[in-house]
């Protein structure tokens, strides 16, 4: 898959892109996690696949120690990247469309404020997303992408650790979606 970048916003800051998530060389992949930290499929598969053992080794620990019950919806946490060309991977659990008493776009908005935040709390200025929750979780893409845009430019504007942020689309057709729906402007 050829990686293209479709557009930047906020000075450059975010990139648009379409290529695979696995194979960003940045500070930190986001993962769109289900509660249990255990893999699964998807983007979440995926990663775990690419990045091997040590991944799904910490998220135990994380479990054990931080979260029994699995990570609660819209928080995050961070582990090594494994064989991944990312150091990090920051897992994040995103709303199942419907299924949180109307409030999907605040769940959705933590999930990308939240992941930003723990990459700055640890130091690093580039990170990768997926579109959250726009997979099996059936969050509607075009609304996904104005909550996401909004979240991510919120954050951005009150800081100036985080140099790059890409976000990254496996189809072109998603990030068309996006492009037409987002509210960087």
């Amino acid at each position: 898959m050829t990686e293209e970048t479709l557009e930047t916003f906020l000075n450059g800051r975010v990139r648009v892109m379409v290529g695979d998530l696995t194979r960003q060389t940045v500070d930190a992949l986001v993962n769109a996690a289900n509660s249990s930290l255990m893999g699964g499929g998807g983007v979440d598969g995926a990663i775990h696949r690419a990045g091997g053992p040590s991944i799904l080794e910490e998220c135990r620990a994380i479990r054990s120690r931080q979260y029994p019950q699995g990570l609660p919806t819209g928080e995050a946490v961070i582990t090594t990247g494994g064989l991944l060309p990312a150091r990090y991977v920051i897992h994040t659990v995103g709303p199942v469309y419907g299924m949180h008493n109307g409030q999907e776009a605040e769940l959705l908005a933590a999930c990308y404020r939240n992941s930003l935040d723990l990459a700055t709390r640890h130091g690093l200025a580039s990170l990768a997303f997926p579109a959250i929750s726009t997979g099996i979780f059936a969050y509607p893409r075009d609304e996904a992408a104005q909550v996401s845009s909004e979240a991510i430019k919120a954050f951005l504007e009150n800081d100036d650790k985080l140099r790059e942020v890409r976000l990254l689309f496996f189809k072109p057709d998603d990030a068309t979606v996006f492009l037409k729906h987002h509210r960087f402007d």
